[in-house]
């Protein structure tokens, strides 16, 4: 027999400090409340599962207007089998009203999406413009009803495809599970745009950085304070490591990249979080240590330049305080997009800081003392090591500009934790404009 829906008081209960909230609306589809979850006060708005009518809908633009006016984060548990279509085209300019308000309040006030049931049509766009997407295990989230599609893609619709196509930031067991973890997310961030961070407990991690045996989700533990970090888009372009987390006890944001190349997902991935920490004033870490952007025509038509432009893009622009980690290989438009713009950089005895891949260099520059060696590869290789030792390691990058400090990999968390108090403080200023017009 399967198990029981969770209803919309179990999910408040398990979302709200205690299980206690004051509540707003009680009748009809749509509720609302007000609390404190992990010590930050915030909004709820609960669906039901019932069909959605326009009050509900304007109930829930009147908790966004009071979040956006007391500055606090609102969390959307979403669950319905549509609208009520007696609305008739009073829904349209209903939705119009709360897309609109999303919009207005997106970047003021951290907004949470919270799947728990299905979400359709015009919900999921509202879920998906959200901050942060999380999505419960058996949940439904789509635009179009896969079961109505020409097309059928196994799957669709699912809380797996939903990661897949980057909707999905969380993935929660189940819609109590779903509530814990929106819980845990309004305490890391702050309560709006203008607000300070939040300070926690903290515990060094038990494992120091490995540039040898180095992997991503690992890197950034070893930055991180112990247990504290949250996975955030884990389905989607895999081979950058986004999350949130605390370092000495602040949060931050901590980027890793994988050694593969990164493709147009993997810089979709990086700008979204980089940008949704920027707007919140979440200092970003980035541990760079990459072959570079993946060499594929196939990914340039998918829009993989488009992607690598916004995400250059992105960094640039962004006015939080930005670390760059360079543990291994940063190298041409690598360093240039997630190093350059960093406020501090740090390179990682046995790193590579160069504009051109070390081997590719020396065939250049010693062209003819390597095709006059007796073996080609072996000069090769001996001319690219002393390349890298003498123009491109972590003592030549400081040397020119190109990193701020040396480190050696059992001390890179403390000079992490040195440099985001050391920035704690930034302020920086855009030029006056409408908006930038970075590629999309």
């Amino acid at each position: 027999m399967a198990a029981k829906k969770a209803g919309r008081e179990q999910i408040l209960a398990h979302f709200f400090d205690d299980g206690a909230y004051t509540p707003l609306y009680t009748q009809g589809a749509v509720s609302a409340a007000y609390g404190c979850a992990m010590g930050q006060t915030v909004y709820a708005v609960c669906q039901d599962g019932s069909p959605v009518g326009v009050k509900d809908i304007d109930k829930t633009v009147r908790v966004l207007e009071m979040a956006a006016e007391t500055g606090a984060p609102v969390v959307t548990f979403y669950d319905s089998t549509g609208a009520k279509l007696e609305g008739g085209l009073d829904l349209l300019a209903a939705n119009s009203r709360l897309t609109a308000e999303i919009a207005r309040v997106s970047g003021v006030v951290p907004q949470i999406a919270v799947v728990t049931g299905v979400c359709a049509g015009s919900a999921s766009i509202c879920a998906a413009a959200a901050d942060i997407c999380i999505v419960a295990e058996g949940a439904e989230l789509f635009l179009t009803a896969p079961f109505n599609s020409e097309d059928k893609v196994e799957g669709a619709g699912s809380a797996a495809f939903a990661a897949k196509a980057g909707v999905e930031a969380v993935h929660a067991a189940d819609a109590q599970d779903a509530a814990r973890l929106a819980a845990r997310l309004v305490g890391m961030l702050p309560g709006n745009n203008l607000a300070g961070p939040a300070a926690f407990d903290f515990a060094a991690p038990a494992a120091t950085l490995n540039i040898v045996k180095y992997a991503p989700a690992a890197a950034a533990a070893a930055v991180a304070d112990a247990d504290s970090l949250i996975e955030l888009y884990a389905g989607y372009g895999e081979n950058v490591y986004t999350a949130l987390g605390t370092i000495g006890g602040t949060t931050a944001g901590v980027i890793a990249t994988a050694k593969e190349g990164l493709d147009h997902r993997c810089t979709a991935k990086a700008a979204r979080f980089v940008r949704m920490c920027d707007a919140y004033s979440i200092p970003v870490v980035t541990i760079v240590n990459t072959e570079g952007l993946v060499k594929s025509e196939a990914d340039d038509q998918a829009g993989g330049i488009r992607q690598a432009a916004r995400m250059a893009g992105v960094y640039a622009e962004a006015t939080t305080a930005k670390v760059a980690v360079l543990a291994g290989e940063a190298v041409g438009p690598v360093y240039t997009v997630f190093a350059a713009p960093a406020d501090w950089r740090i390179a990682v005895k046995g790193c590579t800081v160069a504009p051109l891949a070390p081997e590719a260099a020396v065939s250049v520059l010693y062209k003819d003392e390597i095709y006059a060696s007796d073996n080609v590869a072996k000069a090769t290789e001996d001319k690219a090591a002393a390349y890298r030792r003498d123009v491109c390691s972590a003592e030549a990058a400081v040397d020119a500009g190109a990193a701020d400090a040396v480190a050696a990999p059992a001390d890179v968390r403390a000079q992490v934790a040195q440099a985001l108090d050391m920035l704690a403080s930034k302020r920086a200023v855009r030029l006056a404009k409408k908006h930038g017009n970075i590629t999309l």
